[in-house]
């Protein structure tokens, strides 16, 4: 295969994506990971295909035995009729109880907390990244960039090297 068809090709992969937190993965050092859904009503799920969701400052908490993502911020939908969502509630997530109270229990003795990761459609639905996370100190976040742009400066000299 010529390189213009491998474009093609590239091109065609959808990026079911919707929000990423970026910052997530600088702040925390991310133990685990875990898919889940949300409950959501009809125009925060419109708000979010348009991609109108924003995952910075949010966290998860339990509340009642139930995990609930707290400070995600969704838009509203301008094209919703009367019902409009509130744009920073609690939305509940669902997971297995055997899930919840193994997070449960990890959470109560140590130093961990959960942060959503991303939000990404999934078929027809759309599943929340979650992560069992350790907070990072500065000289690690330090140590984290230096890996990266080392890593960056190998990729390049190893793609200059192949020529």
């Amino acid at each position: 295969m010529s390189s213009p068809e491998l474009k093609n090709k590239k091109a065609k992969i959808p990026d079911n994506t919707l929000a990423r937190n970026k910052k997530a993965f600088h702040d925390y050092e991310i133990l685990e990971r875990l898919e889940a859904g949300m409950v959501l009503a009809g125009s925060e799920v419109k708000s979010m295909k348009q991609g109108r969701i924003s995952l910075k400052e949010s966290y998860c908490k339990f509340i009642d035995n139930e995990l609930y993502v707290i400070g995600m911020h969704v838009s509203e939908f301008k094209n919703a009729s009367t019902y409009q969502h509130d744009i920073t509630r609690n939305r509940k997530l669902l997971l297995h109880k055997r899930e919840l109270h193994k997070l449960s229990v990890k959470l109560q003795n140590t130093g961990l907390t959960i942060i959503p990761l991303s939000v990404y459609k999934k078929k027809h639905l759309i599943k929340i990244s979650i992560g069992l996370c350790k907070g990072k100190r500065e000289y690690e976040k330090r140590q984290s960039i230096k890996d990266r742009e080392n890593k960056i400066e190998l990729d390049r000299v190893m793609k200059d090297f192949r020529k």
